[in-house]
């Protein structure tokens, strides 16, 4: 019988509470909590300890199930979240039915204890399966109470029919009595709030949206009125008739904490209608439909049937990769670097000790010249040499300029393992060759003896632009963060504030060399590396395209905590746009093309309307623009950016005289917590973020390429004899084929290229006026402040670096060549361009 089991597995503790209230824990409950301390004190304790700690977690474990039964029914709370915090959900039986055939869940549930149905729920509660019905929990409910009625007044009649002598029986008796009154009252609770309760209302706030041509998004809320029993899960049903029959299929959705289901394997083009129902202990609410109330699975590309980029590009450049070799099976170069790989790993362990060695070719102090350093660094420690300083390393006394050789020394940094046969490449020249082929020689010859001094192959990224001083010093910053990386963990590591204040010591304040302004600013480079690896979240977001222009370079504005990206807003969490929203942006003229959609909520682009307006009035207080040129920006509708997995972007364009400006011409400033990039440092370090197969694979190529192209020009410059000078002309000539096809691939990766295009060009539609989707006239541009929390995204912009030259922090002077052809203003930019190439010498688009 149901008492007999309840006497079974009723524990001391029920006995000992107190007839009139039970505020305090149970026996099991207190020991627990008491013992919890010795779970985790096994092993610090010696061998007679250890024993008796085990047999002590041994009984805390055969109580753990009686101690959260009790637990939940004195509503404590706090023993509660400490057994769910110290205990796996198996540990404890968290879903096995007691001998009532209740849960911790139903219990919490039944007398309406909302916060510890709460945590239950967190915590992966569910309800008893025995309740198939509402109707059965009932029947339960009465048999509960009934037995212990019954068992109330036996034990009563024992208790005074029994003999004054009998002490000790009558205290158990008692203690029985008063137990079971207890729990009589319990079960009278529970079945009180049962009667009142009621079924659920509807969930509230149902959104539909299309999260890819297969699948559909729903989002919802909890119901606005919460005066019903707790809300135990949730159930989406979908169907393509409104009429809801037959139905399609259907999801529950028993976490209670992320309101939402992901619906898959749809048809594309199919209609499909969306309800939502909610569920209590009494049962299922009325179904709410989905605002709106149906959608259809699609994708912006279905309307001009466009491609991703980067598909097949990656496979493009394996091919190119495969034909450089091949140039190099029968070369000497390529014969020697084939030793066996044995050899080379012991060259590596055996440089280990010359860096702490007095004799090792790392320099203290700076002449005039070009230099590289390495800064590893581990939360605030780096690594430095056996003097306490920072690795670095000459590369040349007498060089002349680097404009055209930094953006390539940025793509040998993808390609670390092959620097040693590239050094053998362009070893086997003539020592007369080009001033250019003879800086980059130097360059990797410098690699290779860092990477031999260090220890290790990867010597990171290079910082986005080399530092400078007047004395005519040039230092290249490489930056690792080897903070998941033991490989270094024998090195001479250093604190950076103790490294900072050594070098402020014998520094010179008024002359500062370059490499005491690394050090200075280290921790600006460090976040800086840290941040431009970040990827955004999934999401879709609206984006602002600025650049400034000089003789020198393009830069290009980016946030200064994500700076592989432009000047963002998260617009929503979906980064899918299907193909109605796409084709309804493509459409809008003027404003009132946006009336209707903003009166009609069942319209598929409503949700896009206000999510935009939302994200373009923030944006624009951002970034510090006006609401009498606001109105003149545009949305570019010629493609929606996808970035890495799960990132979209739609862009936000300034007039086209203002996309690339010169300086001084800006008709307004960005607010801090902003910096300019050079362009295409920019999209190295935005590939590297989201494509990082890719910009790899291109960087190997492209820094291979150039350097053979050099190797080949110098060859056909030293052939002498007929048949030298048509094997150079031949070799010449394949070299610049596989160049082009790489500048092919490479042109069509680049987004930016396409989207500067259109944007410059006067006379073409190339996007929606701001205008059109937001009215000004009513519209206020909130300005934010950059310290408020609303701005987590964006840091204050940094101090300028001491003495900056005009060629490390470049100060754009204006472009008086850019044309005005036709009413085009156009940008110039080649595939592959120098790093700090002219206007005036790049390709038109």
């Amino acid at each position: 019988k149901m008492t007999q089991r309840l006497q079974e597995h009723c524990p001391p503790a029920i006995q000992k509470c107190s007839s009139s209230s039970c505020s305090s824990p149970p026996n099991a409950a207190r020991r627990l909590y008491r013992n919890l301390s010795g779970k985790f004190r096994l092993g610090n304790s010696d061998e007679t300890e250890n024993k008796e700690q085990l047999r002590k977690a041994n009984a805390v474990k055969r109580h753990q199930e009686i101690a959260l039964f009790e637990a939940v029914e004195q509503q404590d709370l706090d023993l509660v979240e400490t057994l769910l915090k110290n205990f796996s959900v198996e540990e404890l039986d968290l879903n096995t039915p007691n001998s009532e055939g209740l849960l911790p869940l139903d219990i919490s549930i039944l007398t309406n204890n909302v916060p510890m149905a709460k945590l239950l729920l967190q915590s992966g509660a569910k309800e008893s399966p025995h309740f198939v019905s509402p109707e059965a929990r009932a029947v339960h409910l009465v048999a509960l109470v009934k037995e212990a009625e019954l068992r109330v007044s036996e034990l009563a009649a024992q208790v005074k029919g029994v003999e004054p002598t009998d002490e000790g029986a009558d205290t158990d008796r008692e203690r029985q009595l008063k137990a079971w009154e207890w729990r009589l009252r319990l079960y009278k609770r529970m079945q009180t709030g049962y009667t009142h309760a009621s079924p659920p209302d509807p969930p509230s706030c149902v959104r539909l949206s299309v999260s890819s041509s297969s699948s559909l998004k729903v989002n919802f809320q909890e119901p606005l009125c919460l005066n019903a029993a707790i809300i135990t899960k949730y159930r989406v049903v979908w169907s393509s008739f409104p009429s809801f029959s037959p139905l399609l299929g259907e999801i529950v959705v028993e976490d209670t904490t992320l309101l939402q289901c992901d619906i898959t394997g749809l048809r594309a083009g199919v209609h499909y209608y969306v309800q939502v129902f909610a569920y209590n202990m009494k049962g299922w609410s009325e179904p709410q439909m989905s605002v709106p109330s149906c959608a259809t699975p699609s994708g912006w590309r279905d309307v001009d049937a466009r491609v991703p980029r980067v598909n097949g590009l990656s496979e493009t450049l394996l091919q190119i990769l495969g034909q450089i070799k091949e140039l190099h099976q029968h070369c000497v170069c390529h014969d020697q670097c084939k030793g066996p790989p044995n050899i080379r790993k012991h060259s590596v362990s055996k440089s280990l000790r010359h860096l702490f060695q007095p004799t090792s070719k790392f320099v203290k102090s700076l002449k005039r010249g070009l230099y590289l350093a390495c800064v590893f660094y581990k939360d605030d420690s780096v690594v430095v040499t056996a003097e306490e300083q920072l690795p670095v390393m000459e590369v040349d006394d007498s060089y002349s300029s680097l404009t055209q050789d930094f953006l390539w020394f940025t793509k040998v940094t993808y390609l670390w393992e092959d620097i040693q046969w590239l050094q053998q490449c362009a070893s086997s020249t003539h020592p007369s060759c080009s001033c250019t082929l003879q800086t980059r020689l130097k360059i990797l010859q410098a690699l290779t003896q860092l990477q031999a001094l260090l220890g290790t192959q990867d010597l990171g990224q290079v910082y986005f632009e080399p530092l400078r001083d007047k004395h005519g010093n040039t230092v290249l910053v490489l930056l690792r963060d080897l903070g998941g990386c033991s490989d270094l963990d024998t090195q001479r590591w250093c604190k950076l504030i103790k490294l900072q204040l050594q070098r402020k010591s014998t520094s010179c304040a008024e002359e500062p060399t370059a490499l005491d302004t690394l050090l200075i600013t280290l921790h600006e480079k460090l976040a800086y590396h840290k941040r431009s690896r970040k990827v955004l979240s999934p999401g879709l977001y609206l984006g602002y395209m600025k650049l400034s222009s000089s003789v020198e370079q393009i830069r290009v504005l980016v946030p200064q905590k994500i700076p592989n990206v432009f000047c963002h807003v998260k617009i929503r969490d979906n980064s899918h746009v299907s193909r109605e929203e796409w084709q309804w942006l493509q459409s809008v003229r003027s404003l009132d093309d946006t009336q209707d959609v903003y009166a009609e909520e069942q319209n598929a682009a409503h949700r896009l309307l206000l999510e935009i307006r939302s994200a373009a009035n923030e944006l624009l207080g951002r970034i510090n623009i006006p609401n009498n040129q606001a109105q003149d920006f545009r949305i570019y509708v010629s493609d929606v950016l996808e970035f890495g997995e799960g990132v979209s972007f739609l862009l936000l364009l300034p007039p086209y005289e203002e996309v690339c400006t010169p300086p001084g011409q800006n008709n307004f400033s960005p607010r801090s917590g902003f910096f300019t990039l050079p362009l295409q440092i920019f999209e190295l370090v935005h590939f590297g973020a989201y494509y990082p197969t890719f910009i790899s694979q291109y960087c190997r190529a492209s820094a291979t390429l150039d350097l053979e192209s050099l190797i080949s020009q110098q060859a056909l410059r030293e052939a002498f004899s007929e048949s030298e000078l048509l094997t150079a002309r031949q070799r010449h000539q394949k070299i610049q084929d596989l160049l082009q096809h790489m500048d092919e691939v490479w042109r069509e990766a680049r987004w930016m290229v396409e989207v500067l295009q259109f944007a410059r060009y006067k006379q073409q539609r190339v996007g929606v006026n701001l205008g059109s989707i937001i009215d000004f006239s009513k519209e206020n541009i909130v300005e934010k402040t950059p310290s408020t929390s609303s701005q987590p995204d964006y840091l204050p912009s940094p101090a300028p670096s001491p003495a900056p030259s005009p060629i490390d922090s470049p100060v754009p002077s204006p472009d008086n060549h850019l044309s005005d052809d036709e009413g085009s203003l156009e940008v110039f930019l080649t595939p592959d361009s120098d790093y700090s190439s002219s206007p005036r010498e790049l390709d038109l688009l």
